[in-house]
């Protein structure tokens, strides 16, 4: 029986919409499986909505992008978070995926260690993370344990991160880019910059456990002094991963290449298999309500101690949404409460 959620396109599919998209395919013939993420409005909310200088607004664009991909795999309602803590200019990315297609993200950075990287040209994403670890979190919910992941960043970039985490953590044999750019439209008070972001992520799972070992191993992991068994690779692989690199910026980027367009564009030869869109969203989790609980778990003299100017007020850091609250608001919720 054919399945109605599955496309196989025997020419050039014609263009649809791909922005804010989540596009899942595989190619048999080459044993792999993988996503197109493609985000214009998503991304630009997030990005905009908290003005960082260029390149910090670039490298959290990339964590989206990847923070997606990986996501959208959970097959339940759950978080996958990804973050970053490093002594480069910019110590902490936090990007927060909610199945089936939420997401939110913020920076940490310190700014004149920013502008001085800007000013000598050495704002690339590496120079910018410096060293430390990135850790990938899967949140089942509150009855179930969390999952965690940690890779260490040694100046690469999150391409270079995620490759590590999967050869090493997972044991799975990927490939991923990741494209953010910038952009300026005219509107009615002059230009306004807006961005895009999309990826590709390539995963090669073969039946074949041992197919799947060969394809990518590093002579590195032996102990000094073993005399390594060098295995060809699998030229499946080799293939798939090659095809990947071939991948431009601007075919991840361009609102004129659909997501379906490009996984032909790089498969066709081979028959790719494309399967239904799943829609990605900004969006943040906060609320009045979510903030005013979190208050009530701190003391009363914790609370005190939050006034400022006879108010307390909260500004999330995702999305710059600012609660502002009376104290004895708060206390006299408290009190009913209880």
């Amino acid at each position: 029986m054919t399945n109605p959620e599955l496309a196989i396109p025997v020419r050039e599919p014609e263009q649809t919409g791909s922005d804010d998209t989540i596009l899942p395919f595989a190619v048999k013939a080459l044993d792999l499986r993988g996503r197109i993420v493609r985000l214009g409005a998503a991304v630009d909310t997030i990005l905009t909505g908290h003005d960082y200088p260029t390149p910090v607004a670039k490298l959290l664009g990339e964590a989206i992008v990847l923070t997606v991909m990986l996501g959208s795999a959970l097959k339940f309602e759950g978080r996958f978070i990804l973050q970053t803590k490093s002594d480069g200019p910019v110590r902490m990315l936090v990007v927060d995926f909610a199945s089936p297609g939420t997401v939110r993200a913020c920076a940490s950075f310190d700014a004149e260690r920013v502008a001085a990287a800007i000013a000598a040209n050495a704002a690339e994403p590496g120079k910018l993370l410096g060293h430390g670890h990135l850790a990938m979190t899967i949140d089942q919910g509150p009855d179930m344990s969390r999952y965690q992941g940690l890779v260490p960043l040694e100046g690469g970039d999150l391409e270079q991160a995620a490759h590590e985490y999967f050869s090493r953590s997972e044991q799975i044999p990927t490939r991923v880019r990741l494209a953010v750019a910038e952009e300026f439209r005219a509107g009615a008070g002059g230009p306004r910059r807006h961005w895009r972001a999309g990826g590709i992520l390539a995963q090669f799972l073969p039946t074949s456990i041992e197919r799947s070992r060969q394809a990518d191993l590093d002579p590195g992991d032996a102990p000094p002094g073993t005399t390594v068994h060098v295995l060809p690779e699998d030229d499946a692989w080799v293939e798939g991963r090659s095809l990947i690199a071939t991948v431009d910026d601007i075919e991840l980027l361009d609102p004129a290449l659909s997501s379906e367009r490009l996984a032909y564009r790089l498969f066709h030869e081979r028959g790719v298999r494309v399967f239904r869109a799943a829609p990605v969203q900004a969006q943040c989790s906060c609320s009045r309500t979510s903030v005013e609980n979190m208050l009530r778990s701190f003391s009363q003299i914790d609370r005190d101690d939050m006034v400022e100017n006879g108010r307390i007020t909260v500004t999330c850091e995702f999305c710059n949404s600012t609660y502002v609250f009376q104290p004895d608001e708060i206390t006299a919720q408290n009190s009913t409460a209880s």
